[in-house]
């Protein structure tokens, strides 16, 4: 079931990139309990939530002492916690990590925010799209005659964010083995962002980029690396930025025959060549071009939807796209020559799991209903 298959993970219900980061723990064989609201108990389950694939539930009232006192009692024997709430709401509810590292030292404690815990402005709300704007990755992309595009919310909530809270929490256990010791995971959306940035900045000092969106080699500035529509109305992606791969284009295209293309990095060429390249691509089909293209050392590929892209026969050979309870969904991934990953079950409906999660925690059919009771779990 995967390379983390024995390790436990309280996950405090949240949304975005914290449950994304239980996914991916989930996808690795992690046993994740997620602690969910006692009044979403009641709620069916939803299988199309593919991110809360892999958990189990138990709802509880973290209003209430005995509650907070339940959660804790699960801390004891976990080796995660992840939340995703902003400073300082972990302390008042009583479960911030001192707390919890007094219950368990071992304990990795992941915490998911957009701005970081400490900061000028750690405190207040944001959005995805904030956070990669403060920290310059959302300036760079885009045409340059339009606003910035906002990479849906790829580049802040799921790379920088609940992917960089992952391989943190990865780490940390790797570290937690060794020393025997616990400790924080700080992962912020603007850290994460920024460190996805490097290499582009890497570019900028060097002076190699502009700040003039859709004029950089990798932005669609460069003719030979962007994206074309076809005649049907599709689009294709080329990526020819090698000398041999572009070679190929020009023969591919027919247009090794024209001159001007032969000055395949003077940027101040890219604008007429890019428009000399779209009348020859916008002359074929989407399927024409791959025809000619798909396969090929050219760097290309079809710009596929959802539909068609789990219907490629390349994301088929690798079984990338797979489907459980009528829902078409991503694969774990990445794949392990030994601890291979299995899909994890769907979406459990909210507190679904209750009994059976303090049952295995030692507490007797007396406590439970005590605590149903008082209302501290639901």
């Amino acid at each position: 079931m995967g390379p983390l298959k024995g390790k436990r993970v309280i996950e405090l219900q949240g949304i975005g990139p914290g449950p994304f980061c239980g996914m991916m723990l989930a996808d690795m064989g992690a046993e994740i309990i997620r602690i969910d609201r006692s009044a979403n108990v009641g709620r069916a389950a939803n299988v199309n939530d593919i991110l809360a694939r892999g958990r189990k539930s138990i709802g509880v009232d973290l209003k209430n002492a005995d509650g907070v006192e339940t959660v804790l009692k699960l801390i004891e024997s976990a080796d995660v916690v992840i939340e995703g709430f902003r400073p300082g709401v972990m302390e008042r509810l009583g479960l911030g990590p001192d707390v919890c590292h007094a219950r368990n030292p071992k304990l990795v404690y992941g915490r998911m925010t957009g701005w970081g815990q400490f900061g000028e402005i750690s405190k207040a709300a944001g959005h995805d799209i904030n956070y990669i704007a403060l920290s310059g990755a959302l300036h760079a992309i885009g045409p340059n005659d339009t606003n910035p595009t906002p990479p849906l919310n790829l580049v802040g909530d799921f790379g920088g964010g609940g992917m960089l809270l992952a391989f943190g929490i990865a780490s940390a256990l790797v570290e937690a083995a060794q020393s025997g010791k616990g400790q924080v995971v700080d992962a912020a959306m603007t850290d994460g962002s920024a460190i996805l940035m490097n290499a582009i900045f890497g570019i900028m000092n060097q002076g190699g980029w502009s700040h003039d969106r859709g004029t950089n080699l990798l932005d669609g500035g460069a003719h030979f690396y962007g994206t074309y529509k076809t005649a049907d109305g599709k689009y294709v992606s080329i990526g020819s930025m090698e000398p041999q791969f572009y070679a190929l284009l020009m023969q591919k295209t027919g247009l090794d025959r024209d001159p001007d293309f032969k000055a395949q990095m003077d940027r101040n060429e890219w604008p007429q060549l890019r428009k000399k390249l779209e009348a020859v691509m916008v002359t074929k089909t989407r399927d024409e071009w791959d025809a000619i293209m798909y396969g090929t050392d050219i760097c290309y590929a079809p710009v596929l939807n959802f539909e068609e892209a789990t219907a490629n026969k390349h994301n088929q050979d690798r079984a990338t796209f797979v489907e459980q309870d009528g829902v078409t969904q991503a694969a774990p991934a990445p794949r392990f020559s030994r601890t291979e990953p299995q899909l994890p079950a769907s979406a459990v409906a909210p507190g679904q799991q209750t009994d059976e999660i303090l049952d295995a925690l030692g507490l007797s059919d007396k406590e439970i209903a005590a605590l149903k009771s008082s209302g501290a779990i639901a």
